[in-house]
Formats: structure tokens, sequence, C-alpha cells
């Protein structure tokens, strides 16, 4: 008896969870076939869906040769990366895994293909060797001697470190659990009615446990908890108990994960600004090299941007590459609010604008990374002792993008103001912000709303931001949702691009990269919003208008917030402005007013134009793109003292040496 009823329950369980899967099935294949149908209606969007594979951002680690950035100066490390790419068919079958397997032909996700490289990082945290020692190594050579041949274009595999679920697939767990529970409880009663002597011995067996729980080691309560290793007593694996907290799992990768998983050395760095807020330095380090780059993002991103693309694709690793010491600043606003302020609310925490992003967060990172290189160099080259107290020792480049660049053009502007260094030396702008008046109907909208709302708004929503973890979470898998299912992806990709314009960007893809996760976010100033409002409004690159000449007296010493184009006659480096012509958030237009005004100041400023959407500077991976930003950045040679230093065994007289440093100064 006991016996037919436990077939008759687990039948009707596995009939129940059957019909409950295809149901849920069914309605999400609704849900995508509609959503495929409404793509079609929309105009010039019905070939949408023919780019399934680029809805996710996923690293170049792929490809028949070398992008030309690293033709000259690449590890061998990232050589042997590079190679397991292309890698024959035999070699692909060892590097995967059932868990790629169980992924289907959903597409992979953000930086999934690194997960080849952890697992050679894997074998080198095995070996006890530091992070840089694979580098070194000869085994590029030694996977070219066993190699077989092989045709690349027919060798394409995804990988994936990302253990995301989408909402669909925690309701399928969910279910599950729910239907395991109700059919077990029926379990236990139906067993408990058919088999009550059974149950009593076993009420009587853990009666007595607890009794005698309670006498052994003179009253001290036994801690262990009995575990037992594949292999080991036992060698049958048992089943693990799903529960519904392992679905909440969202992919919460830091930029440190990104860059330790890919082999590179990595070091964070703790800045403090001097009104009280905690940003996050991070470094991809070459402590010996007195090269070093400054990269910023923009609005609502990360340091995650210039490291979302791989090895190949990736403006930080392709700068490491080339013997560059990488620093990657993070603006503050992040949900979290790291502040000295432990209790700080969350009114006076983003009561910010652009201007303390250039004259407060920039010059606390630029100062931290000037502290560190000269300490270090001072100890790795002894021989620079005479240079320190004149010169910095090393070059100092910076790429910004979007916000990150106006408020760098604000940084360098208010330092020479203030005559103080900026320390540096060449700066690239990918579509930088600062002139929005030619844009589309939609911010034009949004620019009135905010500039009428201001008063009202601004005290009551300091912080555009998604408040709780739940709803954080949410959005995380539903982003997982959006690449697994693309017609409904596509869907939410065409409605977002109407939102800024009809910018054709990656704006699904993003919202699954790592930074926006259960745990922490980027944020949005409801005053950083008011202020690019205030300057689209005045068609000019000014600083924040603070409302009444009398605030603006007492920040600018005049009525008027500074027109920081009218000083672009200050900028004493060499500026180079890149520009998309498909950009519909800061279109190519406006990139060249900076232009206009940088050439009519006497400023060394060039102009280049691709035909990228506004996205696509971090956050695709463009080898054409790439190859200009390291050749401008090549264009910083070592200072002449260095290479004076460097050439010791040459004789020169003084005043020629002389001649020189004042040449490189008047650059």
């Amino acid at each position: 008896m006991q016996r037919f009823v436990d077939t008759v329950l687990a039948v009707t369980k596995e009939s129940v969870k059957t019909f409950t899967y295809e149901s849920l099935h069914n309605i999400v294949r609704l849900i995508n076939g509609v959503s495929a149908l409404l793509l079609t209606l929309l105009p010039g969007k019905a070939n949408i869906l023919e780019g399934l594979h680029g809805w996710e951002l996923r690293p170049t680690v792929r490809g028949p040769r070398f992008p030309r950035w690293m033709e000259n100066g690449v590890s061998s490390f990232n050589k042997f990366i590079h190679d397991l790419s292309v890698d024959s068919d035999s070699s692909s079958e060892d590097y995967s895994s059932a868990e790629e397997d169980s992924d289907g032909l959903c597409p992979a996700s953000p930086l999934s293909q690194s997960s080849r490289v952890s697992r050679a990082n894997s074998f080198r945290k095995n070996s006890g060797g530091s992070s840089t020692s694979l580098r070194g190594s000869h085994m590029p050579s030694r996977l070219h001697s066993i190699r077989r041949g092989h045709n690349p274009k027919d060798h394409v595999i995804h990988h994936t470190t990302d253990r995301r679920r989408g909402v669909i697939e925690d309701l399928h767990l969910a279910i599950e659990i729910f239907i395991e529970a109700i059919f077990d409880f029926f379990h236990k009663a139906a067993h408990f009615l058919l088999s009550p002597s059974e149950v009593l011995r076993v009420l009587y067996r853990w009666f007595s446990g607890q009794r005698s729980g309670h006498e052994d080691t003179n009253g001290v309560p036994d801690t262990s908890v009995p575990t037992a290793t594949l292999g080991e007593d036992d060698p049958t694996p048992t089943e693990r108990k799903t529960t519904f907290h392992q679905s909440l799992n969202t992919d919460a990768r830091t930029c440190q994960d990104v860059i330790t998983e890919l082999g590179y050395p990595y070091e964070a760095i703790r800045v403090i600004t001097s009104d009280g807020y905690v940003l996050l330095l991070e470094r991809i380090p070459r402590r010996d090299s007195r090269k070093a780059l400054y990269l910023q993002h923009g609005i609502l991103d990360s340091s995650m941007g210039w490291v979302s693309n791989g090895i190949v694709g990736s403006p930080a690793f392709a700068a490491y590459d080339q013997g560059f010491d990488v620093f990657l600043g993070n603006f503050r606003g992040l949900v979290s609010r790291e502040h000295v302020d432990k209790n700080i609310s969350s009114r006076k925490y983003w009561r910010y604008s652009i201007n303390e992003h250039g004259m407060e967060d920039i010059p606390a990172m630029i100062e931290k990374i000037h502290q560190v290189k000269t300490a270090e160099l001072k100890i790795s080259q002894p021989e620079l002792e005479g240079e320190m107290s004149d010169d910095q020792p090393y070059k100092l480049c910076a790429i910004s993008h979007s916000l990150g660049g106006a408020a760098m053009l604000m940084y360098v502007i208010t330092r020479r103001i203030e005559e103080k260094p900026h320390r540096l030396a060449r700066l690239i702008l990918l579509s930088p912000a600062g002139f929005h008046h030619d844009s589309t109907l939609a911010f034009t909208a949004m620019e009135y709303l905010l500039l009428l709302l201001a008063p009202i708004l601004g005290p009551i929503i300091p912080g555009l931001y998604i408040p709780t973890r739940f709803f954080r979470m949410l959005v995380n898998k539903l982003a997982r949702d959006f690449h697994n299912y693309p017609a409904v992806g596509g869907l939410v990709q065409t409605l977002m691009s109407y939102v800024v314009g009809g910018d054709s960007s990656n704006w699904v893809g993003v919202l699954g990269l790592p930074h926006y996760n259960m745990n922490d976010m980027p944020g949005l100033s409801f005053y950083v919003a008011h202020h690019l409002a205030q300057m689209k409004h005045a068609k000019k690159f000014i600083m924040y208008d603070y409302g009444s000449a009398s605030a603006n007296m007492e920040a600018y010493g005049s009525p008027e917030p500074l027109d920081l184009g009218e000083y672009y006659g200050l900028i004493d480096i060499p500026v180079d402005l890149v520009a998309g012509r498909k950009d519909n958030v800061i279109r190519h237009s406006m990139v060249k007013v900076h232009y206009r005004l940088m050439k009519d100041a006497g400023v060394d400023v060039s102009y280049k134009e691709y035909g990228y959407a506004h996205l696509d500077f971090t956050f695709s991976h463009h080898e054409e793109l790439l190859a200009y930003v390291m050749s401008r950045l090549l264009l910083v040679e070592p200072s002449q003292k260095q290479a004076f230093n460097q050439k010791g065994s040459r004789s020169k007289r003084k005043g020629e040496v002389n001649h020189v440093i004042r040449r490189t100064m008047l650059k």
C-alpha cells in the first residue's frame, strides 16, 4: 500500500510539474511572439533581431590576428589568451564544461568568455605564482607546438562565468520548490497514516537524542556539522536541496573581478575628497612605468565600462599592454553612499553637480595618482631624485567619455585659473558633454521639465536611482531575460532608443553589466541632470547656476556662472576630440563646437569622427577606435629629462639641455 501511494504521488507530482512548466513556457513564448510582432510594426526596426548575438557585451578574445594596437609590445600572456580563442576543436573540448551545456542556445553573458582565462588564472594560483608570473612564461610557444591545423572562422566558443538567472528561470525554480514542498507534505502525511509505528520510533529516537545532547560534554553542546566529500567515505554524490534564496543571485562581479579573472594585476586605492566623499580609484599597475593613463567614465557608469570588452576590446587593457600604468577613476554617486560621514542623509549626499565632479573628484584622484607614482618611482628609480624637485617624473594622459569629458575640461581650466598644476600631458575626449543645444525633441522636453520643476523636485528627489535591493535585483534579472528572449529584448532596446532620440547604442547590453546589481549601482544626482539642462538652455558650456546673483558671486566672483568655453585658451596640452555620427545623445555637431572654440583659442586640438552611437565608445569593441586612441597616447614621449638621463653616456652642453626643457614646458 505504501509503495502504491508513493507511486501515485510521484506520478502526480511530475504531471503537475510538466503542466506548470509547459504553461509558463507557452506564456513566455506568447510574450516573445507579441514583442516580435510589435517590432515588425515599428518603422525601421523589423531587422533588429538579426543582431541577436550582439545583445550582450562579450569580451572579444578571438580573431584570426592581433588588432593593430597589440602588434607591438603585447605581453606573452595576452598572446596565450588570444591563441586560446582560435585553438583547434580538440582543444576547445578541453575547455568546455557541463555548465556551458546547460545554457543551451541562450546568448553568453557580459564578459562570458573570460572563463577560459579564469581557468588559466586558477592554474596560476594553484601553482603558487604571483599575478604576473604567467605573463613571462613560455606557455604560448608550447601551445603552438601541439596545435593542429584549424580554421578560425569556423571556431566560435562561448564560455560563461555569469551564473545569473532571469525572472523566468526564478519562476521555474520557485514553482519547483513549491510543488516539492506540497507533495512532500502529502507524502509524509500518507506515511504517517500508513506506518504509525515507524513514525513513533522516529519520534522516540528524536526525543532521546535531545536528552542525551543536553548531557554531553558537561553541558557544552556539540556544534560540529557532519560533512562528506565525494571520494572519501561514500563515493556516491548526494542530492543537494535547492532553496529559493539560491535563486536571488545576480551578477555582482566588480571591476576587480573582471581584471583579475583575465589575469591582470589589480590594486584598489581609497581616495577621500575635500568634502568627504569616498571614491574608489582602481589600478592595473605597472609601478616602474613612467607613462600613466587615467580613465574617467561618464554618466550612470563606472570603471567597469573600460574593461567590459575583455582583453582585446577594452581601452584599459590596450593601454596596459602598451606599457602604461592604468588608473580607473570612479565618480561619486553610488547607492551605497560612500562618505566619511556614515550617517549622511540622502538629500545631503546627492547635493552635487558637475562642478563637484570637475573640482573635487578628479583633483582628488589625480593628486593621489601623483603621490603614488612619485613615491614608487623614487624607490624603483633612485636616479630620478634630482628630477623630483622641479618636475613630475612621469607623463599622465587621460581618456574621458561623455560627462567625464566635460568634468575633465572643467578640471583643467579651473586648475589653470587657480594657477595649480593639472599634471596632464594629453587629453582624449570621447563624445564629451558640455554643449547640448542641438538635440532631439525628447531631450528638449526633459530640459524644460527639469528647469521648471527644479525648485520642487530638488529637495524631494535629490538622486535618481533604484532605491531597494529587491528592485535592483529585479532589473538585473530582467536584463538576463531580455537576452534569453530576443524579441522582448529587441522591443525594450527599441523603446529605450526612442527615449534617447533614436541612439542605437546597446542599451539592453549595458543594463546587463555587473555594476547594475542588487548590492550597489551608480546613481544620478538630480543636480547633475539640472546642470546639463542649464547648459542646453544657455547653449554654453557653463558651470552650475546656483539660481541667484549673490550665490553665483560667492562661488565664482561674478553674478553669472563661468562660461568655460571662453577660457579654452588656458588649455596648455594637446586635446583629441572623438565624435560619433550616430550619436544622438551628444551629437557630433556639439563635439565640433568644442573643436571650433579650442581651435580659435589656439589649443593644439584634433578632431576625429566615426559612425558610432553614444555607448559604442566604451561598451563596444571597435578596433579602429582603439588603434586611433593608442596612436594618440603614444605621441606622449618621455620627458626630455628622462631622455637625457637615459643617454647618460652622451655629454651635452648645459645650455642645450635648458633650451630643450624650456621648449618642452612651453608646449
